[in-house]
């Protein structure tokens, strides 16, 4: 499965975003898939995922309450809503997916994703 990932830009602290990620190539249903970013002189950390029903989630503490992340498969796009942005939410946005043979099953670690997308920016100023 090929993976895009796109709606970061400029923001100020408070403000909104929402990532979306597209994917082609396979049965996007049949895929987990989950959000992680990598912020400047960090490693890339794991942010959000979702399973391949969308009826479970995970969030790591810091965005929780804030951030949500849902799926449309009808439409082959996964999608970060991101609220309340933060200057230390800066970072370089990151999706991925993994094939699941389970509709609850989702993944919140680098090395459980198979495929990726290339990374959205996402900067939010003071």
């Amino acid at each position: 499965v090929q993976l895009q990932a796109s709606g970061g830009g400029l923001v100020q602290a408070g403000d909104s975003l929402r990532l979306s990620c597209a994917a082609s190539g396979r049965t996007f249903r049949d895929y987990a898939t989950g959000w992680f970013r990598q912020a400047p002189g960090k490693e890339r950390a794991f942010v959000a995922a979702i399973s391949r029903s969308g009826g479970v989630t995970n969030y790591v503490d810091s965005v929780k309450g804030r951030f949500t992340i849902s799926r449309d498969n009808a439409k082959n796009t996964a999608y970060l809503q991101m609220n309340s942005l933060r200057p230390e939410d800066t970072a370089v946005y990151y999706c991925a997916a993994v094939l699941s043979g389970s509709l609850r099953w989702y993944a919140t670690t680098q090395r459980e994703y198979r495929y990726w997308g290339q990374g959205t920016q996402v900067t939010v100023s003071s």
